[in-house]
């Protein structure tokens, strides 16, 4: 019960945002890329400029693409076992080998570790939305007929305002550039306001997922990789890497997250099985409530 303490007010905020939508209907496309372009590089920014570099941030990088590729590998197992189509395949990559690390992980991460853990969190954020934007454009542009997948992700790459956010902060600590109290104060309101901002777009973007003729075999499997597969691998990762236990349980909570929010709307736009990815986002974020208590409890 202690568990579903943490997660219930999270979901609470999910739910302004679910209701909004239903009762308002927002534009959640252009929201969502305020949220994403305007204010989640200053939230990344202060990250990058109060905390010092170490190579656990290295460690990171590591984990985040081995911790990708290994899924990506297990559903092309499944894909050539089960004799999918190529669609089908980058469909079930799309919702499972990206986890919701933004809008449902940060702040989890938060609520259970305080401000020691969130430097970690957002440092995986940033990696995992430059995951997205590379290997998750590249397979949402594969299994589209229109698209030539590797410029897409040139472009999507190149208009990333969270990674020049990042870059921006390492430069500022690097080189010790002082920013004045005010400035520091504008940007900490910016950045305070991006979690639960992020939240309530979440709620909005759940509100708009149908879940209607899907195949329940692949939904099935996709679950069940991002769900119980994803931190298991996770464990066995970071049982590689000489981090802090802080670190190690971190990066096992993020990976247990449900289907990133962000792989909807790829699907959607190059039309690479949309309604599978989006009822396995809007599955997956419901089962957490089921999962993430389990993977909570086994932490502690």
């Amino acid at each position: 019960m202690a568990f579903l303490g943490v997660l219930l007010p999270i979901f609470f905020i999910f739910g302004i945002g679910y209701i909004g939508q239903k009762w308002i209907r927002f534009e959640t496309k252009t929201l969502s890329k305020m949220a994403l372009n305007l204010m989640s590089p200053f939230l990344v920014f202060r990250t990058f400029y109060h905390n010092e570099l170490t190579i656990d941030y290295l460690y990171i990088f590591l984990y985040t693409f081995l911790l990708c590729f290994s899924l990506i590998a297990v559903v092309y197992l499944i894909g050539w076992l089960k004799r999918y189509s190529a669609q089908e395949t980058c469909g079930i990559v799309l919702a499972s080998a990206f986890m919701n690390n933004g809008n449902y992980g940060t702040p989890l991460v938060l609520f259970v570790y305080g401000t020691a853990g969130l430097h970690y969190a957002i440092v995986l954020m940033v990696i995992q939305q430059l995951v997205m934007c590379t290997v998750g454009v590249y397979y949402a542009a594969k299994g589209s007929v229109h698209v030539s997948g590797f410029q897409e992700v040139l472009r999507q790459v190149v208009r990333m305002p969270i990674v020049y956010g990042a870059m921006c902060g390492i430069i500022f600590q690097l080189f010790s550039i002082p920013l004045s109290k005010p400035m520091l104060q504008s940007i900490n309101l910016v950045a305070d306001a991006t979690i639960p901002t992020i939240m309530i777009i979440l709620g909005m973007q759940l509100a708009k997922i149908t879940v209607k003729r899907l195949s329940w075999e692949k939904l099935s499997l996709s679950l069940m990789i991002r769900l119980c597969l994803s931190p298991i691998i996770a464990f066995v990762l970071t049982l590689i890497f000489p981090i802090p236990d802080l670190l190690k349980k971190i990066m096992i909570l993020m990976a247990a997250m449900p289907t990133a929010a962000n792989t909807t709307m790829y699907a959607i736009q190059y039309e690479t099985e949309p309604e599978f990815v989006s009822g396995a986002t809007l599955l997956s974020t419901n089962f957490s409530l089921v999962t993430l208590p389990v993977i909570l409890l086994l932490l502690s």
